[in-house]
């Protein structure tokens, strides 16, 4: 099923999950130990992310070095036809430009396609982490509208090879990411506004926000885009605060603010068991005041803290 037919359908705000593929070399019985604490909170849907390839120098038993492409997480399509087929539970494979020619994306969709896949959400993706800057596969997509366009081209029978007739259409169900507090590399709010409001314009079903600590930045996000016409549902991404370290970690890779009240308080706290406690708290209270407000979802990044996101849910239910 749809996202957006789950949340047509939903008579009260639904919970979901995002979970990383394991380590090359893990089984899968790390993912279902991963879920199976959160599965009794019947989740509508479980997104999965990709990992685009990293570059390592490998050296030669003469001294030199050789560059290899690394894949550390691969199988998110497999990952996500073993999710459905083991909770019977929709699944959400995450699309990015970075490491993927336009080839690799086409052939991926029609795995997925073939899967019964509904749903994909589409990002550009960050650089990797030895290199300072995006840089797209030489047969790839720049920017997340062009691989949202590859996607919608194929809800419409539109295939890569221009000569393909009559090409089976897909029904794919496209999300895009939406940033509370700006995207780090837009030159404003207005510009980013305007960005968003072209994938909308482009297909995207639903949009679904990075990580915030402050529900305000999210009314004012949700509000600026209304304002610019922007009517499809907007999904809060939500993630606790569990170590001292991510006071400055998390500002710094995912560029949020930190709210003044719990960075004091996680300042406080002698021990991470400490910090892991008060961000379940605030967790809980940033959920209830969400859910009170009507949002349609509210998507966790379980991120390995399932047990922390299984308290959570439960204080909400």
């Amino acid at each position: 099923m749809k996202v957006t037919e789950h949340i047509a359908q939903a008579k009260d705000t639904l919970i979901s999950f995002e979970i990383l593929p394991p380590l090359k070399g893990k089984s899968i019985e790390s993912i279902y130990d991963h879920l199976d604490p959160l599965m009794e909170f019947k989740p509508s849907y479980i997104n999965v992310t990709y990992h685009r390839s990293e570059h390592m120098f490998k050296k030669r038993a003469d001294g030199s070095f050789d560059k290899v492409e690394i894949r550390k997480r691969p199988g998110t399509v497999g990952i996500c036809a073993a999710i459905m087929n083991h909770y019977t539970v929709d699944a959400v494979p995450h699309l990015i430009c970075g490491g993927f020619s336009k080839e690799e994306t086409e052939n991926a969709l029609i795995d997925l396609n073939f899967l019964g896949i509904d749903n994909v959400l589409v990002l550009r993706g960050d650089a990797p982490k030895n290199e300072t800057f995006f840089e797209p596969h030489p047969n790839g997509h720049r920017y997340a509208i062009d691989l949202l366009q590859q996607v919608a081209h194929m809800n419409n029978g539109i295939y890569l090879e221009e000569d393909l007739m009559g090409g089976v259409k897909t029904k794919f169900c496209i999300g895009v990411a939406g940033y509370p507090e700006k995207h780090f590399e837009a030159p404003n709010m207005a510009t980013d506004m305007k960005y968003l409001q072209r994938k909308v314009e482009a297909g995207a079903d639903y949009i679904v926000t990075q990580m915030f600590f402050d529900n305000q930045k999210f009314f004012d996000f949700v509000a600026k885009c209304r304002e610019a016409g922007i009517k499809v549902p907007i999904i809060p991404g939500l993630k606790p605060l569990t170590t001292k370290k991510q006071l400055t970690i998390l500002p710094r890779t995912f560029h949020v603010d930190m709210p003044d009240d719990l960075a004091v308080e996680a300042l406080k706290c002698k021990t991470d068991k400490d910090v892991e406690q008060a961000g379940t708290e605030w967790l809980i209270q940033q959920s209830k005041e969400l859910k009170a407000a009507g949002v349609p979802v509210l998507h966790y990044y379980t991120l390995g803290k399932p047990h922390v996101i299984r308290k959570v849910v439960e204080a909400i239910r």
